[in-house]
């Protein structure tokens, strides 16, 4: 198993939620949370149907969980929609001029959509996609940036039965068609471009080399979001803003009344054999876990201000800017541009401007903003803010204390949220009124969550003993499998163990804190993003230059974890800084900016097993600059490693 960190080991602080704020929150104590827990793990079925009444359904569920040989059904039977839920009830309740999403743009404006002027965007575009002959069950792929069409896409998508597949506008062409492909997807929503640190980046241009290999996608729509010129193809590009305007387009769309367990969105996540995983989540019990989880870890009441800084290409944005907010009528802020664009207190003078009370933000990000000063957050005024929350990967107990002294001022309690792409919601985290908070923990499981640690050989590890963290019962938010590929499901998540394996390490403390120590697999998280060292490996051999390439992480004090690359040159080919660089941009070029290695190292060997097994291990080890190898024994020849450690890059 992975080392542990001394720092988090040797935590003892534990801070209180002030009475006041427990007073008027949703679980007002440890006693209150730990009697509903109880409820939800001797009688799941009961507590999420009761939890599920909350939702508006067209016909109610015959079964609340069925277990379909290792793939699990939530609420069969069940029929209601998805953008019904987060749009018309609200509307019908009397909420039309509540404030849904405020979209603060990079330029400093903002633009402001009711709930009822979101349903009648989401409704309109809903019927284009119907005029362009989009069906249910059709996959829609979505490349955007942070603009409200991209939730107002997704949204339309839900209304008509349509499967949304949204990939993060950061991604290259290649990653693009990669999804495209695996997907199947008819129809492509992507703009002109976006624009990012004041200046403008093609998102076109990416979508057309994409589609090059995409014979299933007929249709694109584009949005002009910057201006800039692009290649329209004819019969196949339309502008979204044209098609929004046609007459016969209406401002009403019935929503579709899908089965609860008809597919919802496919969402992609690395995994550790290069080709990305097609996560699938369904209707019902996504969204009502979503549902609940924001209601209750982010203690949300009818007149907060809640901001989330993920992108929605990823699954946080989905589930807390998306599904799990409008679906409890919230106001959420979102964002278009960087932290620290065009200067380092752009969070902080967003939360000033629109009174944010709720913030929610990656470790990645508090430690970069914190490295700037605290100047920058004490220039504007935070006194707002209630609460504050964590996602994406551990945070140090350092960078929480900043959080909480600096922008909480010692009075917003911090939720430090663990949970994952595959799961749909937050797992493991501190309910606010309740939880004493130990900084670097994410404290215990949500309801109906039945979390542990095992060994190897699948016994529940002592405490404070480091294994494998699991989840042994099922949960509404789950994923469902993976798209096109049922037995990757099995076999990645239930295989192991016979329940879910989160691929994560985590210790339990003597109080039964949870604490997440990181991957135990070959995924890289880089500020908060997932990457696939074998995605990363690909696109460095696919160099005219390398002949092999194996990635390790190594702890960086801003990203959490940057990546390291050992590199094999085919002869003919020197070793110097320029093709370093070179070697810098192929991957940016060919899968993104966010995979970009940090440091890389050529190497005339690396060290295998006799079976030709890369012992990434050792790698890791040279990387973080630890003697600390284990058994070199085993390799074809020991002399490499120290080679390896002799030429680190420092």
């Amino acid at each position: 198993m992975p080392s542990y960190i001394d720092s988090i080991l040797k935590e003892s602080r534990v801070l209180y939620p002030h009475e006041e704020f427990s007073r008027n929150s949703h679980v007002k104590s440890m006693k209150e949370y730990s009697k509903i827990y109880k409820k939800s793990i001797e009688n799941p079925e009961a507590f999420w149907a009761e939890k599920a009444d909350e939702l508006e359904w067209f016909k109610k569920w015959n079964s609340v969980l069925r277990n379909d040989h290792g793939f699990f059904k939530w609420f069969e039977g069940g029929e209601l929609n998805a953008s019904d839920n987060c749009l018309d009830r609200h509307v019908k309740s009397g909420n039309a001029n509540k404030k849904a999403i405020i979209w603060e743009q990079e330029s400093g404006k903002n633009r402001i959509y009711t709930y009822g002027q979101l349903l009648k965007e989401v409704c309109r575009f809903a019927n284009v996609l119907k005029k362009k002959n989009v069906k249910r069950g059709d996959v829609v792929q979505i490349y955007l940036p942070m603009i409200p069409e991209l939730p107002i896409a997704m949204l339309a998508c839900a209304r008509i039965g349509a499967i949304h597949s949204v990939v993060f506008a950061g991604f290259s062409s290649d990653a693009l068609k990669d999804r495209i492909q695996d997907s199947s997807a008819v129809m492509i929503i992507t703009a002109d471009g976006s624009y990012r640190n004041g200046k403008v980046v093609s998102l076109k241009d990416n979508a057309d080399n994409a589609l090059k290999e995409c014979p299933t996608v007929k249709n694109a729509i584009i949005v002009k979001r910057t201006g800039i010129s692009i290649n329209f193809v004819g019969g196949r590009d339309c502008w979204w803003d044209e098609l929004m305007k046609e007459k016969e387009i209406s401002d009403l769309c019935e929503p579709e009344k899908m089965h609860s367990e008809e597919s919802l969105f496919i969402l992609y996540t690395s995994g550790t054999t290069g080709k990305p995983k097609g996560i699938l989540h369904t209707q019902a019990g996504y969204l009502l876990f979503a549902s609940q989880t924001f209601r209750y870890i982010f203690d949300i009441n009818n007149d907060d201000i809640y901001f989330c800084t993920a992108d929605i290409g990823w699954i946080t944005g989905h589930s807390y800017i998306v599904y799990g907010p409008l679906s409890n009528c919230a106001t959420v802020v979102m964002y278009e541009g960087a932290p620290t664009y065009p200067s380092p207190d752009r969070f902080w003078r967003i939360i000033e401007k629109h009174e944010v009370t709720i913030f929610y933000t990656a470790p990645t990000a508090i430690r970069a903003l914190a490295k700037e000063g605290n100047e920058w957050p004490n220039k504007c005024n935070l006194s707002s803010l209630r609460l504050l929350g964590t996602v994406g990967e551990p945070i140090n107990p350092e960078a929480w204390m900043w959080y909480y002294e600096t922008i909480g001022k010692k009075k917003c309690p911090v939720v430090d949220t663990w949970w994952q792409t595959e799961t749909g919601g937050i797992l493991i985290s501190p309910l606010p009124g309740a939880t004493p908070l130990k900084p670097g923990s994410a404290t215990k499981p949500f309801f109906g969550i039945a979390a542990d640690v095992l060994r190897e050989d699948g016994s529940k590890a002592n405490l404070n003993e480091g294994g494998y963290l699991v989840i042994k019962n099922p949960w509404p938010g789950m994923l469902r499998t993976v798209w096109n590929n049922p037995d990757r499901y099995k076999k990645t998540y239930f295989e192991k163990f016979g329940v879910y394996l989160t691929g994560d390490t985590a210790h339990i403390d003597e109080d039964g804190y949870f604490w997440i120590m990181g991957r135990s697999d070959d995924v890289i998280k880089v500020a908060g993003h997932r990457i696939g060292s074998a995605e990363v490996e690909s696109s460095l051999v696919s160099h005219r230059a390398v002949a092999e390439a194996a990635i390790v992480p190594f702890p960086h004090e801003i990203k959490g974890q940057a990546i390291y690359a050992f590199v094999t040159l085919k002869k003919g080919f020197d070793k110097n800084d320029l093709l370093k660089e070179e070697l810098r941009s192929h991957v940016s070029k060919t899968l993104g900016p966010i995979a970009k290695p940090d440091k890389i190292q050529f190497a005339d060997d690396l060290p295998k097993t006799r079976s030709g097994k890369i012992m990434r291990r050792i790698l890791k080890a040279i990387a973080e600059g630890s003697a600390e190898y284990g058994n070199i024994t085993t390799l074809v020849d020991p002399n490499v490693v120290k080679i390896l450690a002799e030429n680190r890059e420092k």
